[in-house]
C-alpha cells in the first residue's frame, strides 16, 4: 500500500492540515497537524509510521517550496512518545521531543511508549504478511530537545511549548499565541483523561489543568486542536481540566493506581513476546 493510500487529509485554513491513518480504526488513532509557515513547516505527532508520513505529504502537495528555493525544511515534533504518535518519527530527519522522554524515544523503549497493538485495528494491513505482533516504535534520535517555553520558529507563526506532564512525564503542548491555538496532544482531548500509563502522575496532571484553565481565563486560547478526536473551543477545554481536577480525589488514585499496575504488567508481558 501507497503512502497516498494509507493517509488523507482534511485542510482547516490558514496553513492547518489535518491528517489521520485511515487504516488504523481505533480510538488510539492520533490526529496529524501539519501547521505550514513561512521558513518551516512542523508536523505535530507521527501516528504509527506503517506508511512514510514524509512520503505522503509530497505526493499529496502539501509540501510547498520556499521562494526561489527548495522545499522549507520540515520538522517533526512529537508531543510525547506514546506509540500513536511516535511510531512515524523515523521517518523523518528532523524531530524534536520533550528532554523528559528523549532517552525512551532513543532507545526504542516500548514499554514507555505504551506500545499495545493488534490486528483488528488494523483494517487494511500495509504490505503483505504484516502483523501488529512484529509493530514496534524503532529508535529515534532526537535533532532537538525541547523544554517549557522554547519557541519553535515557523517565520510568520510561532509555536510556544509547554511542558504539561501527567499523561506521560514529557507531555507538552505547543501554544500558537497570536492565533490563540493549542495544539494539545493527549494532554487534553474530548474525552476520558488517562492518567494510569507507565510514567502518568495525577499531581502532574492536575497541575497541568490548572495551567489550561488559566489559559482560558485569560483568554489566549480559543481553538484546540488535540492529539485524539475531534477539534473543541475554550469553553469545552474549561470544562475539562476543571473536571478532572475536581474528581482526583483519594478513590481516583486507588483506581488509577490499580490500573497502572494492571497496565504495566501487560505491556512487560506483551513487550517480551514481541522482542523473544
Amino acid at each position: 500500500m501507497s503512502a497516498l493510500e494509507w493517509f488523507a487529509h482534511k485542510p482547516l485554513g490558514d496553513g492547518i492540515f489535518w491528517i489521520q491513518e485511515r487504516y488504523y480504526e481505533s480510538g488510539n488513532r492520533a490526529n496529524i497537524w501539519l501547521v505550514r509557515g513561512s521558513q518551516q513547516d512542523v508536523v505535530i505527532d507521527a501516528g504509527l509510521g506503517l506508511r512514510s508520513l514524509p512520503d505522503y505529504l509530497r505526493a499529496a502537495g502539501l509540501l510547498a517550496p520556499m521562494e526561489g528555493a527548495g522545499l522549507r525544511p520540515l520538522l517533526a515534533v512529537a508531543t510525547h512518545v506514546h506509540f500513536d504518535h511516535s511510531g512515524g518519527l523515523h521517518h523523518f530527519e528532523e524531530v524534536a521531543v520533550h528532554r523528559a522522554e528523549a532517552p525512551a524515544l532513543l532507545r526504542g523503549d516500548n514499554y514507555e511508549a505504551v506500545t499495545w497493538l493488534s490486528d483488528r485495528e488494523v483494517t487494511r494491513p500495509p504490505r503483505p504478511g504484516w502483523r501488529a505482533r512484529h509493530f514496534h516504535v524503532p529508535p529515534v534520535r532526537p535533532s532537538r530537545l525541547l523544554q517549557e517555553g522554547d519557541v519553535i520558529s515557523l517565520g510568520d507563526r510561532q509555536l510556544t511549548v509547554m511542558h504539561m506532564p501527567g499523561h506521560s512525564r514529557g507531555s507538552i503542548c505547543l501554544h500558537d499565541k497570536d492565533r490563540k491555538i493549542l495544539f494539545s496532544g493527549d494532554v487534553v482531548y474530548n474525552g476520558s483523561m488517562i492518567d494510569w500509563l507507565p510514567y502518568s502522575r495525577i499531581s502532574d496532571y492536575v497541575a497541568s489543568c490548572q495551567r489550561l484553565m488559566e489559559l482560558v481565563d485569560r483568554g489566549l486560547v480559543e481553538k484546540v486542536l488535540p492529539g485524539h478526536f475531534n477539534i473543541f473551543g475554550a469553553e469545552r477545554l474549561y470544562h475539562l481540566a476543571s473536571n478532572y481536577i475536581s474528581q482526583a480525589g483519594f478513590c481516583h488514585k486507588v483506581s488509577a493506581w490499580a490500573m497502572r499496575s494492571i497496565a504495566s504488567l501487560a505491556l512487560h508481558v506483551t513487550n517480551f513476546r514481541a522482542s523473544s
